[in-house]
């Protein structure tokens, strides 16, 4: 069983704005670094965002930087990924993971030991 629920995901038209919610029922978010990862059929898993526990570090893959906006509520253990300016190369499947830093290796999904299922982005006219 999943310890984190994604949601919020769809379909959306190029240049448009989607905003996922990673929520965790029964998890203490608010101790956990929590990442935006992304995958698509054949590929590997990819990381798209980190940020700390106490949302004082955020990290961004160059793909989104500067579209992607990262934040977190910790009174409500909720992590939001705010995604503008949507390409069709950003489709694929968004997950969540909380784990213990965002630091230089942020983008390597064995250090998130909590995940949810994915929630389906497609970016499409």
């Amino acid at each position: 069983q999943s310890q984190l629920v994604e949601s919020g995901g769809g379909l959306v038209q190029p240049g448009g704005s989607l905003k996922v919610t990673c929520a965790a029922p029964g998890l203490a978010l608010d101790y956990y670094a929590v990442g935006w990862f992304r995958q698509t059929p054949g590929k590997e898993r990819e990381g798209v965002s980190c940020i700390s526990s106490s949302g004082g570090t955020e990290k961004y893959a160059d793909s989104v930087k500067g579209r992607f906006t990262i934040s977190r509520d910790n009174a409500k253990d909720m992590v939001y990924l705010q995604m503008n300016s949507l390409k069709p190369e950003d489709t694929a499947v968004y997950y969540c993971a909380a784990g213990a830093v965002c630091d230089t290796t942020w983008r390597v999904p064995d250090g998130f030991a909590f995940w949810g299922q994915g929630t389906q982005v497609t970016v499409s006219s």
